[in-house]
């Protein structure tokens, strides 16, 4: 704690000046009643008039508190502690109803009284700040209050309980669902539905599943390519977030990417750098997915960097408009940064990695907080059989192609024909390939997630079926669960066509 504060008295009231710095160098006033600035890529925006039911010196020292803050922890951390003293003060005006003078022992044992069951770990995410007020010598929150925080055991905020149960909406994604996204993603960027930013953007998030944060201070410069003979490695050097006592971009993991995505972002990199040739010193110091407002002040070094939480509603936004559906509620997938870093966890330990490897993937300093990865229940699906694909297929939506149910012998040439001998036990064509083309993809097992797939109605999808569902079964009786779910996907996408295939006949045969 400072000790270059005075004894606090009654009547303290101890002028605030108007002019402080943050951790990172950035200048404001912390006398003024709004804070409103940029402080690397976050947007600190604290608005001390609307906090209810505190007297004008309670306000007063809450901003010499958190002032302490900005200058010496992250503007994160500065967030968090005004939203958490704003609702403690919210909740103690509604039962007291007059404005507080100062938190008491009994104030905080009935707001504890209050709380309920799950949501205990508010107490001890306040617990901090109100010692680091008492502390600075500030009045407002008494010493028996103190006493009384320093005498019980607070629950931390629960972690974890989103991966070890699965949550459908806040947890990892299944494979399939993952596969779904993969595949929406690729078809709504070859369509024109998105840019090649945003692209890989949403690419590099499900690859890496680092925070937004990270991506927002991201420059072209950290986006490198070695050659080494005749191959070519791609590295993205990624800036470090949630380091305590260290600057932004002062430390970086580097990643290696995947020859597809590494040629893509190099070229999108060059890109950047020749529009922004003219706009800054520098333009290997551009931001690798610039904000293009130019009329907003940025702090120095961070020139047209988008903040952390325009980048992360952008994120949002680009995974809104895939649409994808999930296989486990039937309802449009809930997709957002955080459940990526969560797949990328639970897939690290299904595949066998420990705790310091599952640290490194996600940027833990630590493994204090991926026990969880390896505690949680594997998601795969042990058994798919017929009635189990039937019942998953209308909700996953995995089929993508076109259902033919005209005379599938007048549509398209012969040499567009799909045939799965294999499969199927004869040459009978499962339908035709809108593409006219070769793809370079195995048939059929691609083509029933595939946009130009145009499937028969008289087609043999029933063997198919119970083909991949057999071949599934003899993989999980002797080979990684793993590589028997590798066509779950798939199985569903064939499930759906003989079950819309079945509709059709039972509504008067082909249709007109």
């Amino acid at each position: 704690m400072p000790g270059r504060l005075p004894a606090r008295t009654s009547a303290d009231c101890r002028p605030l000046p108007t002019t402080s710095k943050t951790r990172n160098g950035i200048v404001f006033d912390p006398s003024a009643d709004y804070w409103n600035y940029r402080d690397g890529v976050q947007t600190i925006d604290l608005d001390f008039t609307s906090i209810e039911g505190i007297s004008p010196l309670m306000r007063h020292n809450m901003k010499g508190t958190l002032l302490w803050y900005a200058e010496n922890r992250s503007p994160a951390h500065l967030r968090n502690g005004f939203l958490l003293l704003k609702q403690l003060f919210k909740d103690l005006h509604e039962q007291t109803a007059h404005a507080l003078e100062e938190i008491t022992s009994i104030d905080l044992i009935n707001y504890r009284s209050r709380l309920k069951k799950g949501s205990e770990w508010r107490l001890g995410s306040i617990s901090g700040f109100l010692k680091q007020w008492e502390g600075l010598r500030l009045p407002g929150v008494s010493s028996d209050a103190i006493a009384f925080l320093n005498s019980i055991r607070l629950p931390g905020n629960p972690k974890g309980t989103a991966v070890l149960t699965m949550d459908p909406e806040l947890g990892p994604f299944t494979s399939i669902e993952l596969e779904a996204i993969h595949c929406a993603l690729n078809d709504a960027y070859v369509k024109g539905k998105l840019t090649l930013g945003d692209y890989l953007l949403a690419w590099l998030l499900m690859m890496l599943g680092q925070r937004p944060i990270q991506y927002a201070y991201l420059k072209i410069c950290d986006v490198t390519a070695f050659c080494h003979g005749d191959a070519k490695t791609y590295i993205l050097r990624m800036p470090r977030a949630k380091q305590r006592d260290t600057l932004p971009r002062s430390t970086f993991k580097e990643r290696v990417l995947n020859p597809q995505i590494g040629t893509l972002l190099l070229g999108y990199a060059e890109t950047v750098k020749a529009r922004f040739k003219h706009r800054v010193k520098d333009p290997t110091q551009a931001p690798l997915f610039p904000e293009e407002n130019s009329g907003l002040e940025y702090p120095e070094g961070l020139e047209f960097h988008q903040n952390a939480q325009t980048l992360g509603q952008h994120v949002n936004n680009i995974f809104a408009k895939l649409k994808v559906q999930s296989e486990r509620t039937g309802n449009l997938i809930h997709i957002s940064p955080i459940r990526f870093r969560r797949t990328i966890g639970t897939r690290a330990a299904a595949e066998g990695h420990g705790e310091l490897v599952i640290a490194e993937l996600l940027d833990h300093t630590d493994t204090q907080h991926v026990w969880v990865y390896v505690e949680a229940t594997p998601e795969m699906l042990e058994r798919i059989d017929r009635a189990m694909a039937a019942q998953l297929a209308p909700l996953a939506q995995a089929f993508a192609g076109l259902l033919i149910d005209k005379d599938p012998r007048k549509v398209g040439s012969p040499a567009s024909n799909i045939i799965a001998p294999q499969y199927t036990q004869d040459f009978t064509p499962v339908g035709n390939c809108g593409r006219h083309g070769f793809c370079g993809f195995s048939a059929p097992i691609a083509c029933y997630t595939c946009r130009k797939f145009h499937a028969w109605l008289d087609g043999p999808h029933e063997a198919v079926l119970d083909y991949l569902i057999a071949e599934r079964e003899r993989l999980m009786a002797g080979a990684d669960p793993r590589i028997a779910a590798i066509n779950d996907r798939t199985i569903l996408a064939v499930a759906q066509v003989v079950q819309q295939c079945k509709e059709i006949r039972n509504s008067g045969g082909l249709h007109d």
